[in-house]
């Protein structure tokens, strides 16, 4: 089998400085919608309980949802704009 070659026209992956901000961004914005909704539930709960809680709900959405959502719209992005140059 010949070896796999990558396409030519695919668009290069972001740099890992600009995908620790978009990870950064996606992590503080489902924290603050986790504890803006989800506060008055867990306000009782010891603060390692709270953590876990949180993270446990955090962390798939923001691995699975989020930053593959703004990753994708990086690209369509980048793609419009090389597209008008």
């Amino acid at each position: 089998m010949p070896p796999v070659r990558p396409r030519l026209d695919a668009p290069a992956a972001p740099s890992i400085h600009l995908r620790a901000l978009f990870t950064w961004l996606a992590v503080y914005g489902m924290l603050m919608v986790t504890q803006t909704l989800l506060g008055f539930a867990l306000g009782s709960l010891s603060l390692p309980a709270r953590t876990l809680v949180v993270t446990g709900i955090v962390v798939p959405a923001v691995v699975y949802v989020v930053v593959p959502a703004i990753l994708r719209a990086y690209a369509a992005l980048r793609r419009r704009v090389t597209r008008f140059r």
